[in-house]
C-alpha cells in the first residue's frame, strides 16, 4: 500500500504535472492551478484505494480506463456542502443582504461551484420565506456532472436531516424545516416548489467565461483549492459577472485581501465574507 512519500518526492512533482496535463488534454477538466495541498491529498487518497505505487500508474489507468478516469474526476472536485452551512452566515443575509435584494424587480443568483445542491436548495428557501423567490432565479452551477444530477434531484439522506433542520433553525428559519421535504424511508425528498427558479447547468470556473450579469454570486469554500493566480481569474470572472451594486459572497476562508480587485468592492462583512461591487 502507498504511502505518503511517495506524492511528496521530486520526482512526483514531475508525474502530478504530467497527470495533470493529460486529464485536460483528454478530458478538458484543468486541476493544474488547483491548490498543490489538495492535490497531494486527494491523490495520495486514490493510490490508497486503488492499490497503484506511483502517480505514473494512475496516469496510464485514467488515459485507458473510463470507469477509473470517472473516479478520479470525482477525487479532484469539492463536494463538501450542506443545508444552510455556517447557519449564523445564512441569518446575515436574510437580515441584511435580502433587504438589499428586495430593492430589484427581478432578482439573478449565481451559485457557483454548487456541489450536490444542499446550498441552493437552502437560498430557494430563504428567498420563500422572504417573498422573493417567485422574481428570483438562481443558476446553480458546477463542472461535476455526477453532483449536478444528484443536485437536480434533491434527494438527500433523512438521517442527516436532523443536523439540517438544526442548521435551518440557527439561520433564522421562519417555518418548520420539515415543511420543505417530504421524508420517504431512508430519504428525504425535496419539494418540488424549490427547483421552480433554479437553472442547473455545466459550467467549469477554471476554463469557462462570464456567466450573465448577476445581482448576487455565492461562491463559498471553492477558491481555497485553487492557487493565486487561478483565483484572480476567478474573481476576475465573478467581477465581470456583477451588475453594479452586486453582492459577492465567499467562504469563511477566502477574502478578496491582495487581489486586484479589492479597490472595486466595498466590504459589507469581515467575518461572513459578503462584499458589494462599487458603482
Amino acid at each position: 500500500m502507498p504511502s505518503l512519500p511517495i506524492v511528496n518526492s521530486e520526482s512526483s512533482d514531475i508525474e502530478i504535472n504530467l497527470l495533470l496535463e493529460a486529464i485536460y488534454q483528454k478530458y478538458g477538466y484543468d486541476f493544474r492551478q488547483y491548490s498543490e495541498a489538495h492535490i497531494r491529498r486527494r491523490l495520495t487518497n486514490r493510490l490508497m484505494l486503488s492499490g497503484l505505487s506511483s502517480i505514473s500508474e494512475i496516469q496510464h489507468n485514467v488515459l485507458h480506463d473510463p470507469v477509473f478516469a470517472s473516479q478520479l474526476l470525482q477525487d479532484l472536485s469539492i463536494t463538501v456542502t450542506e443545508m444552510f452551512r455556517d447557519p449564523p452566515f445564512y441569518k446575515y443575509i436574510r437580515e441584511n443582504v435580502i433587504p438589499i435584494l428586495k430593492t430589484y424587480s427581478f432578482i439573478k443568483i449565481w451559485h457557483a461551484g454548487c456541489s450536490t445542491g444542499e446550498e441552493v436548495y437552502s437560498m430557494a428557501i430563504l428567498l420563500k420565506e422572504e417573498g422573493l423567490y417567485e422574481r428570483s432565479t438562481i443558476y446553480a452551477t458546477d463542472f461535476n456532472e455526477f453532483a449536478l444530477d444528484k443536485a437536480r434531484e434533491g434527494i438527500y439522506a433523512a438521517e442527516i436531516m436532523k443536523e439540517y433542520t438544526s442548521n435551518y433553525q440557527q439561520a433564522g428559519g421562519k417555518k418548520s424545516f420539515s415543511d420543505y421535504f417530504i421524508a420517504d424511508y431512508d430519504m428525504a425528498i425535496m419539494d418540488q416548489s424549490l427547483k421552480k427558479r433554479v437553472v442547473w447547468a455545466n459550467h467549469n470556473l477554471v476554463t469557462d467565461s462570464v456567466f450573465a450579469e448577476m445581482n448576487m454570486i455565492l461562491c463559498r469554500n471553492v477558491l481555497i483549492y485553487f492557487n493565486r493566480d487561478l483565483q484572480n481569474r476567478v474573481q476576475k470572472l465573478f467581477f465581470d459577472s456583477l451588475t453594479n451594486g452586486g453582492i459577492l459572497a465567499l467562504g469563511s476562508k477566502e477574502s478578496l485581501r491582495f487581489s486586484t480587485l479589492e479597490d472595486h468592492y466595498q466590504e459589507l462583512d469581515k467575518k461572513y465574507r459578503v462584499f458589494k461591487k462599487k458603482y
